[in-house]
């Protein structure tokens, strides 16, 4: 069972929180990526808490919005303890995997994604988990972001 309890679901770009949106649309202006949105296949928020453990544990709240366009992943992270960051990868660049099917799952119970390869202004590749929850929004979201990663490599 997850450290975290998630709930995922599909909104239009333009309803992302606020402060997401804003530091989606300076992160596109500082890397020069231009309209890469304009053709976004799906966007979701999901919002996760951290369940509490022991007597001093705090709550943690943490949201994430992701948009996938035939070309682009790019997700914002915002939570409790950390300032809004956006992160994006050309699909060509990266590996895309349902969560469950790593070899972290086992040790690590949860729900997601994990990208691997360069994102946008990486020097070196990394890795990134994006959390879901279970259910419709979450599953469409994770067979769209796998099937455009498909196509993006042919």
């Amino acid at each position: 069972m997850s450290d975290w309890n998630r709930k995922t679901r599909e909104i239009p770009l333009e309803s992302l929180p606020r402060e997401m949106g804003s530091a989606i649309n300076l992160y596109i202006e500082q890397h020069n990526l231009g309209p890469i949105l304009s053709d976004a296949l799906k966007c979701i928020q999901t919002d996760s808490e951290k369940v509490k453990k022991g007597l001093f544990g705090r709550p943690e709240v943490v949201r994430v919005g992701a948009i996938i366009t035939p070309r682009w992943l790019l997700w914002a992270i915002q939570g409790t303890k950390t300032r809004t960051t956006v992160l994006s990868a050309q699909l060509i660049n990266i590996t895309i995997q349902d969560y469950s099917q790593t070899p972290f799952a086992k040790m690590i119970p949860d729900s997601g994604i994990e990208v691997s390869g360069l994102f946008t202004d990486a020097g070196e590749s990394s890795s990134a988990f994006i959390g879901l929850s279970e259910g419709t929004a979450a599953n469409e979201f994770k067979e769209i972001v796998l099937k455009a990663a498909q196509q993006a490599k042919k």
